[in-house]
């Protein structure tokens, strides 16, 4: 492999195809696509300020570099990447991306990022700003992260995520076969339109969650100021402590320990097929 370190490039693809290159504090100054088409590339302690550095890329190694703002739209149209120890200020970083891996990294402005990518696994990673956060994205390993940003994982099939926090509005939205352990959910409607969806061991704040699901699971989970839950959702839920409100839910059973208000309005499909048990007594249906 040959190696290259302690230089700067800039222009228009000025490693354009190369193959089996590693790179060391390697400066990229402003221009396009310096690495497009190519093959079995390691970059390590690097500077990236150009645009689309890495499109149409296989067996790409990045550790301990630094994308700007500058360098967005870096990794599109890609195979094998692979990122340590890196920060990104850039937004849109992955677009259709098979075997994405990140691990230790900060991503500042993760606006856009990992649209249509397959087989992602993000392990202590911190995402700020990203909004449409691996939209319809597939195969997906989260642990020990930090996301912000609305619109989370909307679309997303085959999700695992473990012990991370995610500060959204409508994450989840219309996923597939999606587990979530150990986790704090922040935001307004998540997992909506969502098909099984099971949270285990999670705290849930925000309001009117969990709405138009199908078959939804909740096993030992805390809701937190949450109101209108489960409206037309079917559901199994293990609730810790109290929810404010349910509203319609379709059917399925929910256990709290108390429920501030069961709305059972005139839009309920079926007002008797959601057993609902409380220890305390269960409030009257009452009509919004």
């Amino acid at each position: 492999m040959e190696t290259i370190r302690d230089c700067c490039f800039e222009g228009e693809r000025p490693l354009f195809a190369s193959s089996d290159l590693r790179l060391e504090n390697v400066q990229f100054y402003p221009g396009d696509s310096a690495l497009k088409e190519s093959q079995h590339i390691a970059a390590v302690d690097c500077l990236f300020m150009g645009r689309y550095p890495f499109w149409h890329t296989e067996r790409t190694r990045l550790s301990n570099c630094h994308f700007t703002a500058a360098s967005r739209d870096a990794l599109w149209y890609a195979s094998e990447v692979r990122m340590v120890d890196t920060v990104v200020e850039a937004p849109r970083m992955f677009r259709q991306v098979r075997q994405l891996h990140l691990e230790n990294s900060r991503l500042t402005n993760a606006a856009e990022c990992g649209w249509n990518c397959r087989d992602v696994v993000f392990h202590q990673v911190e995402l700020r700003g990203g909004d449409y956060l691996l939209l319809n994205s597939q195969y997906i390993d989260l642990e020990g992260c930090r996301l912000q940003g609305n619109y989370a994982l909307q679309d997303t099939r085959e999700v695992v995520v473990r012990d991370t926090t995610i500060e959204s509005n409508d994450a989840f939205w219309n996923t597939e076969n999606v587990t979530v352990y150990d986790s704090i959910l922040v935001g307004e409607c998540l997992g909506w339109h969502s098909k099984n969806l099971r949270l285990v061991n999670c705290t849930i704040h925000g309001t009117q969650p969990l709405c138009y699901a199908k078959n939804l699971v909740l096993e030992n989970c805390t809701l937190v100021e949450t109101d209108r839950c489960f409206e037309y959702s079917t559901l199994q839920a293990q609730i810790n402590g109290d929810i404010l409100s349910v509203k319609n839910p379709t059917s399925g059973c929910i256990t709290a320990r108390s429920i501030g208000e069961l709305i059972l309005d005139e839009h309920c499909l079926d007002p008797g097929a959601c057993r609902i048990s409380t220890a305390d007594a269960v409030p009257y249906p009452s009509v919004s």
